[in-house]
């Protein structure tokens, strides 16, 4: 008689009595599931930083041809311009809700000694505040316009020497005064250094602005809006969503998403001939079970099929455990507020992001896991349940 099913508690036995081999298991891939989660982390944290930047109801506009602001120039002319196109919003005090900025970068020494990084300087003109509604003041107070003040975002203060408020810096022979730290919501603000328009371009000695934010009355006025500046030939300029040109500056994250990934595939390989090592070691030792069972009757899938589940259930509970791992990781920084920073290598500039663990990146953890336990079990399962009945009769 031929038996169609294995009782679970066969395999449940087997991880009990086999203990050193299952914790070996268990840990190999635990520890691929919490390297691979962490980095996707980073990743996703760097992506939304820029991602989640921005207001739906902005405009930002650059010359035409550049692909960021740090490469776009925009002459005073062309912004007075700008600035009574009719399908901008007003403020309840009548000035219409537009900003000029200048994004530079300035070189600072690193907090933990390590070197420097440019950060991002961005100078607004007034009004530039409240187009970024999701920026706070956490400590001090906003720079006043016309003076050599400045306020830190409070993540560079963390990376950055002499960044808190009272601190100096030191840009084109001119000293800059840290008066308050903000706090930019997670997203790209949180990378930068802001001042008055009018004192970045004397002290960088820039004679252009680098693009115009603008609030749309509407969101026909804000298509509107863009149709104006494309068809206006006297002005070789071009405008888009803010959200939309923020999502496209997220080039940053390919780098640790490439590494995230290919550290995946190269701990996958190991971790795959660790299990099949293991599983091949398990096989070995339980030839009189295996041959038992086909005496009994038990088929040769059904033993292929326990044996495969057995090895899908020690990898699923390492993937949890490597997933309980990046929960604490992430707890553990969110109790401690530390940020990361990475070198943006399109702007050359330091840009600063949290981690980000998502459902989603939990449930490839766990996808990872089971596939790397199943396929380094199929080859060892293969065999045993090709296994010769006299074979494990004459190891009685």
């Amino acid at each position: 008689m031929k038996l169609n099913s294995l009782p679970l508690t066969y395999n449940i036995r087997n991880v009990f009595v086999r203990w050193r081999t299952t914790l070996a298991t268990v840990f190999g891939i635990a520890m691929l599931v919490l390297v691979y989660v962490c980095l996707q982390s980073l990743a996703t944290g760097l992506q939304r930083s820029s991602r989640d930047t921005g207001d739906p109801r902005n405009v930002i506009i650059l010359r035409k041809g550049s692909s960021d602001e740090s490469s776009s120039q925009i002459t005073r002319d062309q912004f007075q311009r700008l600035r009574y196109c009719p399908e901008i919003a007003t403020a309840p005090k009548g000035p219409p809700l537009i900003s000029a900025d200048v994004l530079t970068v300035l070189s600072l020494p690193r907090l933990d000694g390590s070197g420097s990084a440019t950060v991002s300087v961005r100078g607004m003109t007034p009004g530039g505040m409240e187009l970024r509604p999701q920026v706070r003041l956490v400590q001090g107070r906003w720079f006043a316009p016309g003076y050599r003040e400045i306020v830190a975002s409070t993540r560079v203060a963390q990376r950055f020497l002499h960044c808190n408020v009272g601190g100096t810096l030191r840009a084109g022979g001119h000293e800059l005064r840290i008066t308050g730290l903000l706090d930019g919501g997670d997203t790209a603000f949180d990378s930068e250094l802001w001042m008055d328009a009018e004192v970045a371009r004397a002290v960088f000695e820039l004679k252009n602005y680098s693009s115009v934010l603008a609030r749309a009355a509407s969101s026909e006025a804000a298509r509107a809006l863009m149709v104006r500046i494309a068809s206006d030939k006297a002005q070789p300029l071009r405008a888009e969503p803010e959200l939309h040109y923020y999502e496209q500056q997220t080039r940053a994250a390919l780098p640790i998403k490439l590494l995230g990934e290919f550290l995946a595939v190269a701990m996958s390989a190991g971790a795959l001939f660790s299990a099949m090592n293991t599983m091949y070691a398990r096989v070995g030792a339980r030839t009189r079970e295996i041959g038992t069972l086909r005496v009994l009757g038990y088929r040769r899938r059904t033993i292929l099929g326990s044996l495969l589940l057995e090895g899908a259930m020690l990898a699923a509970v390492g993937g949890v455990l490597g997933c309980v791992g990046a929960m604490l990781v992430q707890a553990w920084l969110l109790t401690r507020g530390t940020s990361f920073g990475t070198m943006d290598f399109s702007t050359f500039q330091e840009v600063m992001f949290q981690f980000r663990l998502t459902p989603l990146i939990l449930l490839k953890g766990l996808g990872l896991a089971v596939a790397v336990g199943v396929a380094g079990s199929i080859p060892p399962a293969a065999r045993a349940a090709r296994l010769p009945v006299i074979t494990a009769l004459k190891s009685l």
